[in-house]
């Protein structure tokens, strides 16, 4: 992303809808006067009495055991330095939205005005009750350490500094398993250095911890090498300080095993890379620019083992792959404290996943065929699923067996089965999606470019690098509202259909059309004239492979944007009529309705032929369907035209496409809930597995289903998915938003690329 571009693009999501990035919502009913006196006053003194007889009850009366501070006083702030308080707030909401995504832990922010060792420790002292664990940030070292200590020492919660921690176990295990892949050991390796702030000392102890000797390890801070012959050096450096002494970095990394960077960038070039032993290890981790770019380090000899703190390269090391999982199993089994034994299994539980078979939905979002462990994959993905289930429970167990924890867990496979259901299986899903889509960016055709709000979502889609926007209307126009919003859009296509220079195009376009469509009562007059029209020209542009997806429908009603769709491009062979699916992002995952926006009354056929399309296009997007087809009636108990057309496609479903998960007819509150369906019908199909994907006997349940969900619960609707094409085009509701749009292009872009796979 352009540096203009994200500094606007940055500022603007900030400051949309709700200031902030974070809120706080009730979890207790608040709708009547008996809600409120048991949430407040008189009936919440009864748990403050019993916590009182018993503090410990704290934990299952209040918020406590999942609540974590997030503190910070902003003197070392992502690479801004000393930015103070206030400043720091936006770092600290965002590492509260990273908790709650990855790990549903709650998080309060809190910023101190307190440089002062004394006065910072104090101030976090007298607001530690409020809390089940504390995450120290981005303060500047050598504070930071006297800041941990004394709070460790002083408090009986989980406490970390992550700009310390975190980078270190994450390239701890990096390291694991770079020296597996390089046939070495750590107790033999020499290993450098470059910076010597929180994060490389805490690195070198973990490092220690593992094996490293000491002595092996060259460390270079802004003034040069440090050794046993400096001044100055406080604690934490002289730790590390060595009888040998090295001029410079490049004479330290002759013959070195392992480069590690947390310094700048540029530090670093291709012949000091050279110079090292064979496999060398070399991670850069400065950010935004590592001490040497990737392509360089990589280019500069073969054997090379790398990784960076960057998104675009393999093997990154971040630290959200640690924090809110530690966090997760410390929480859980109210671990007074966060010790060594606890972060050596996560390292450990890091390490172990990147060996084990990755899943399909995480190959696919990062790229074409399978990931497998190696030189590009010595750590696991951050979208990984299985993170929250490897790790927590290894910090969990570590806790354990060290004797802080004051809640062991004696069932595992529960422990497990609860973590997943914290966010869902497929929680990372639109995440997976993003990725997914800029691994093989494709040609989008935006069919209403004269509209701000289109041009915004091409622009975002550029950047991101998941599409060349190809723009149609009017050159000027398109260009006036690209210079009058400061839009960034150099490079893309803008075509004009009505134009003189398109004359060509749209007597070539208009010929296929009426071929297509003489015996439906065109005319070729017609069908040129229809190439005036922006769907119909965008339509063709996509169907003769000048585009690979059509995105359309902001400002024109669906009939208008479909009909020019199925005349020029038509159904996928075997389909007889398409169907619309909405995905709602969910607490547990997404959810996928369908048919939406199609098909006004649907017999039962056209029922079976719905969910066969829309499970198709759930398993195209690495989820497997749970298919409820809904109605007023629950297995018979109602009869009915749309009961019995529900149940008469459930019935037909069962025996001809066995492989599904599929049952009906069904009320949508027993489809939803486990236990009702336990309890009434533990016989269906859908009995212990949780249902994601819901078929609506017509289009105004389905239809209603979603806009009430989306605008009474607030929940995220990406769509009309458009299934059944025979290439990708997909229609906006009308008066999306930017963001409504460029959800839908990296959809459209997704499927683009999965019936490119299919030819």
């Amino acid at each position: 992303m352009q540096t203009n571009n994200l500094k606007k693009e940055a500022l603007e999501y900030h400051a949309r809808d709700r200031r902030g990035k974070i809120e706080v919502v009730p979890t207790k009913p608040y709708s009547t006067q008996r809600d409120l006196s048991l949430a407040y006053s008189p009936g919440v003194a009864e748990p403050c009495k019993a916590i009182a007889d018993n503090p410990q009850d704290v934990y299952k009366y209040t918020a406590k055991g999942n609540l974590v501070a997030v503190i910070s006083n902003g003197t070392a702030v992502l690479g801004l330095g000393d930015i103070g308080p206030e400043a720091s707030k936006p770092v600290m909401e965002g590492k509260g939205v990273l908790f709650k995504v990855f790990a549903d832990i709650d998080v309060f922010d809190i910023e101190v005005d307190a440089s002062d060792v004394d006065q910072f420790v104090a101030t976090v002292k007298a607001i530690a009750p409020t809390f089940g664990g504390i995450n120290l940030e981005d303060i500047k070292a050598p504070e930071a350490f006297e800041i941990e200590r004394r709070l460790k020492e002083e408090l009986d919660i989980p406490l970390m500094h992550d700009d310390q921690h975190g980078t270190a176990i994450i390239s701890a295990a990096a390291l694991i398993n770079a020296l597996k892949l390089a046939e070495k050991n750590i107790e033999d390796v020499r290993v450098v250095v470059s910076g010597a702030g929180a994060a490389a000392m805490s690195c070198l102890d973990i490092y220690e911890q593992l094996g490293m000797k000491r002595e092996n390890a060259a460390v270079f801070d802004s003034r040069g090498h440090i050794h046993n012959g400096r001044e100055g050096l406080d604690a934490s450096k002289q730790k590390y300080a060595t009888d040998l002494q090295f001029g410079e970095l490049a004479e330290a990394m002759k013959g070195a095993d392992v480069f590690l960077g947390l310094s700048k960038g540029g530090l670093v070039d291709a012949s000091m890379v050279q110079s090292m032993a064979a496999n060398p290890i070399v991670f850069a981790l400065a950010n935004p620019d590592p001490e040497i770019p990737y392509d360089e380090a990589m280019g500069s000899r073969e054997d090379v083992i790398m990784a960076t703190g960057r998104s675009d390269h393999p093997n990154q090391v971040n630290n959200v792959l640690g924090f809110p999982y530690i966090f997760r199993g410390a929480l859980d089994v109210r671990a007074t404290g966060i010790n060594d034994a606890m972060k050596l299994a996560a390292v450990r539980a890091i390490a172990s996943l990147a060996e084990e078979n990755v899943p399909d939905e995480v190959s696919e979002a990062y790229g074409e065929g399978a990931l497998t462990f190696g030189r590009e994959l010595i750590i696991p993905k951050p979208v990984d699923p299985r993170l929250i289930t490897a790790v927590a429970p290894a910090v969990a167990q570590a806790a354990m067996e060290s004797g802080i924890a004051q809640a062991p867990i004696s069932d595992w496979e529960h422990y497990k089965r609860q973590l997943e259901l914290r966010l869902g299986n497929d929680s990372t899903f639109s995440r997976n999606i993003a990725t997914r889509a800029a691994r093989a960016p494709k040609r989008v055709v935006f069919a209403e470019a004269e509209h701000y709000k289109v041009l915004k979502a091409a622009e975002m889609a550029m950047d991101e690098g998941i599409a060349h926007p190809i723009l149609l209307g009017r050159k000027d126009r398109i260009a006036a509202l690209i210079e009058e919003n400061s839009l960034e859009l150099e490079g893309a296509t803008v075509f004009d259909p009505r134009s003189d220079d398109q004359l060509d195009r749209r007597q070539a376009f208009g010929e296929v059309l009426f071929a297509r469509r003489k015996r439906h009562g065109l005319t070729a007059l017609e069908a040129e004239r229809y190439m005036r029209q922006r769907n119909y020209f965008g339509s063709m542009l996509v169907d003769q492979g000048e585009a690979d997806a059509l995105v359309s429908g902001l400002t024109r009603n669906y009939p208008n944007v479909i009909r020019p769709a199925l005349h020029a491009i038509g159904k996928t062979q075997g389909v007889n009529k398409v169907a619309g699916m909405y995905i709602l992002q969910t607490k547990n995952g997404p959810m996928f309705f369908a048919d939406t926006t199609v098909n006004t009354n649907p017999t039962a056929e056209d029922i079976v032929n719905i969910t066969l399309l829309t499970a198709e296009a759930v398993r195209n997007l690495r989820i497997v369907p749970r298919i409820a087809l809904l109605s007023y009636s629950n297995f018979g108990s109602s009869k009915g035209y749309d009961a019995e057309k529900m149940a008469e496609a459930a019935r037909y479903l069962h025996v001809h496409h066995p492989e599904l998960i599929v049952d009906g007819e069904i009320q949508a509150n027993f489809a939803m809930n486990q236990d009702k369906l336990a309890e009434s019908f533990p016989f269906s199909a859908l009995h212990k597995r949780r249902v994601n994907t819901l078929i609506f006997p017509n289009l105004a349940a389905g239809n209603i289903s979603y806009k009430l969900l989306q605008e009474l619960a607030g929940m995220d609707a990406q769509g009309p998915v458009l299934l059944g094409m025979r290439k990708s085009v997909h229609i906006l509701q009308m008066g999306s938003s930017a963001k409504e749009i460029l959800d839908m292009v990296r959809l459209a872009v997704v499927d683009a690329q999965i019936k490119d796979s299919q030819l």
